[in-house]
C-alpha cells in the first residue's frame, strides 16, 4: 500500500478488506467474546432495577472514553454532578457529562432509523457541546505531539471523505455473514481512519461501537465499559490502529477488540455480582436499624446513583423532608451512608457501591500522544 504519513489519505481503501478476516484465532476469539456478552447482558437484564447499571456504567465509559483524549475528572465528581449537570463548574467535568448525553442521544437515534452518518454527526455533536458537520477544510494532520512529525494525515476533501462514510455505512448494515463483533472491529477502524470531524472523532467512534451492538442484539442495554480496556492498553490500542494503515494487520487489531469484548464484559459481570451482594447487605441493614422497614423505593435510591439528596428520597419515596432526614441520618449512624454539606444541601454518599463502581480504574498518563 502506498501510504505516506504526512499525506492525506485519500486512498483508504474500501470495506470490506481484501484479507482473509474470520481467521481460526478470530474465530475462537469471537465465540470467547460472544459468549462473555452474553452472560453480561443476561446478567443486566436479570437485575431487579436495571436502572442501577444504566446510571453508573454510561458515566464510567464516558469518563473512561474522555481520558482516553487526555481530558481527565475523578468518578467522584462526575457521580457529584450526574444528576445536576448544570452545577460543574470544571470544563472537563462538563465536557465528560456530555458524552453520555452523546451515548442516550444515539441511543433514541437507533431506535427509529439505521446506525449511519447522520447518527455520528448527532453524536460528535453532543459530545462537542456544538454543531459538528464533515469536515470540508485541509490541513488535519495527527502528529506526535513531542515531535510535531505527523504520525496519520486522514483523508482530506467533503466529498472523498463523505464516499468513505457512504462505503462504512454499507458496509455495517450488508456485512456478507461477518459476525457482528468482527463487524465492529473493523468499522471502528474504519471511522477513525476517515476521522470525518475536525474534533471527537475517537469518543464518536466508541460510542458507535456500543451503538452497534446494541442495534446488532448482542446487547439490550450500553452496559459495555470498552473504553476501560482501551485505556489500560492505549499505547498498543493506537498502535495497532496504525499497523492495519501501514500493513493491513486485520487480524491482530480484530483480535485486539475482541479480547476487549471479552475481558470488559466479564469485569462489568463481576461487578453486578458485588452490586448484588452490597444490596442484599444494605436492605438487611435498613430492615434492621433504620425506620423505614422494608422501603424497597428507599433501596432503589440509595442504588440509582451513588450520591443522593433529601429531595431524592422525598421525592421517590413520597415521605415528607423530616421523615426522609431521618431515614438517612439513621443509615449514616449505622454506616451505611456517609454525608457531605455542598454548601446549604446535604449529599448522602454510598460509599461502599462507589467503591465497586470505581474498582478496577486505572488513571491515563496525561500529555500521551493521540494518534486518530
Amino acid at each position: 500500500m502506498n501510504w505516506q504519513a504526512d499525506e492525506p489519505h485519500n486512498a483508504l481503501p474500501a470495506l470490506p478488506p481484501g484479507a482473509v478476516l474470520e481467521t481460526v484465532r478470530v474465530l475462537k476469539a469471537t465465540t470467547e467474546a460472544r459468549a462473555a456478552l452474553a452472560a453480561l447482558d443476561q446478567a443486566a437484564y436479570r437485575m431487579p432495577n436495571p436502572t442501577v447499571l444504566l446510571n453508573s456504567i454510561p458515566l464510567l465509559e464516558a469518563q473512561a472514553s474522555s481520558e482516553i483524549e487526555n481530558i481527565v475528572t475523578t468518578t467522584d465528581e462526575l457521580f457529584r454532578y450526574a444528576q445536576e449537570e448544570s452545577a460543574a463548574t470544571r470544563p472537563e467535568t462538563k465536557e465528560t457529562l456530555r458524552y453520555r448525553t452523546a451515548l442516550f442521544s444515539g441511543l433514541t437515534s437507533i431506535r427509529t432509523r439505521p446506525l449511519s452518518t447522520t447518527t455520528a454527526t448527532e453524536v460528535c455533536t453532543a459530545v462537542q457541546g456544538r454543531d459538528m458537520q464533515i469536515r470540508r477544510l485541509p490541513g488535519t494532520i495527527i502528529a506526535n505531539p513531542a515531535t510535531r512529525s505527523a504520525v496519520y494525515t486522514p483523508p482530506q476533501g467533503e466529498q472523498v471523505i463523505r464516499g468513505k462514510l457512504t462505503n462504512w455505512e454499507r458496509f455495517i448494515h450488508d456485512t456478507d455473514g461477518l459476525d457482528p463483533l468482527v463487524v465492529m472491529a473493523i468499522a471502528h477502524y474504519q471511522f477513525e481512519a476517515i476521522h470525518p470531524f475536525s474534533d471527537g472523532n475517537g469518543r464518536t467512534g466508541r460510542i458507535l461501537n456500543i451503538l452497534m451492538l446494541m442495534s446488532t442484539g448482542l446487547l439490550r442495554s450500553p452496559v459495555l465499559y470498552l473504553s476501560r480496556y482501551i485505556i489500560r492498553s492505549k499505547d498498543e490500542y493506537y498502535r495497532l490502529l496504525l499497523a492495519v494503515t501501514r500493513e493491513e494487520a486485520w487480524e491482530d487489531w480484530i483480535l485486539f477488540m475482541l479480547t476487549g469484548v471479552a475481558e470488559t464484559a466479564r469485569a462489568t459481570l463481576r461487578k453486578i455480582d458485588l452490586i448484588q451482594e452490597l444490596q442484599a447487605e444494605v436492605r438487611s441493614r435498613i430492615r434492621e436499624s433504620t425506620s423505614a422497614g422494608s422501603n424497597s423505593d428507599l433501596l432503589d435510591v440509595l442504588f440509582e446513583q451513588p450520591y443522593c439528596r433529601i429531595s431524592s428520597v422525598v421525592a421517590r419515596c413520597g415521605v415528607s423532608r423530616p421523615t426522609a432526614t431521618k431515614w438517612l441520618n439513621e443509615l449514616v449512624g449505622v454506616g451505611v451512608l456517609d454525608d457531605n454539606r455542598v454548601g446549604r444541601d446535604r449529599i448522602f454518599i454510598n460509599s461502599d457501591f462507589l467503591s465497586i463502581l470505581m474498582r478496577e480504574e486505572r488513571a491515563v498518563r496525561p500529555n500521551q500522544p493521540t494518534l486518530f
